[in-house]
């Protein structure tokens, strides 16, 4: 009996040794990201989520932060390569996470990266992904503000290239925002961003 506590004791030493060195850890790549070391910031999320497996969270980071990096860059090349990463480390969370709204937006977010990289070349293409993923995400989680807003920010953009009126949209980016406010994520790493943006994009409606 007691070896069992003495086991039980070690193992629950080590589990809160690993979430710790996994919480110091996701802190460090995100300050890095806020200082803008982009490359530092992946590295760091890359090494995370070799360790954390079934951790759906630092590989949708990983993703993400070469997402974001890609918008803007005129460089064929490197938008290859920081989409190529993305596009990597978004497959291995849907294998994690699968049919996880979260991750069916940032998935969308790589091909609109593509799509504002080269709108001639990956437009016809991947738009058409694109709003299914916004649909599919829709339908899991109609109450996620990330997900109404990103899905409302993309059918606005698709209106103005078609010259449509954007004014439904407008009407969408608002009720996102009121899902922010009651918004919680689940831990202080899961995904809380967009409500800043929402605020500018409404600002800006009809305009």
């Amino acid at each position: 009996m007691k070896n069992v506590i003495v086991i039980a004791t070690l193992m629950v030493s080590l589990n809160s040794l690993a979430q710790d060195q996994y919480t110091k850890g996701m802190q460090r790549a995100f300050q890095l990201w806020g200082e803008q070391k982009t490359m530092e910031a992946s590295n760091m999320f890359e090494r995370i989520a070799s360790v954390e497996m079934d951790n759906w969270l630092p590989h949708y980071y990983a993703a993400q932060v070469n997402t974001v990096a890609a918008f803007g860059e005129k460089d064929k090349e490197k938008v290859g390569q920081l989409l190529g990463k993305a596009q990597e480390y978004i497959d291995m969370a849907k294998v994690i996470s699968p049919d996880n709204p979260e991750i069916l937006v940032q998935q969308a977010m790589v091909h609109t990266a593509w799509i504002a990289f080269d709108g001639a070349t990956y437009g016809m293409t991947l738009s058409g992904k694109v709003a299914a993923l916004y649909e599919k995400a829709l339908q899991l989680a109609p109450k996620n503000p990330r997900v109404v807003f990103s899905k409302a920010e993309w059918d606005m953009g698709s209106a103005k290239y078609f010259g449509q009126d954007t004014a439904p949209y407008c009407v969408d980016v608002k009720r996102s925002l009121e899902l922010f406010a009651n918004f919680k994520p689940e831990s202080e790493f899961h995904p809380n961003w967009g409500e800043d943006r929402a605020k500018t994009v409404l600002e800006n409606c009809g305009k």
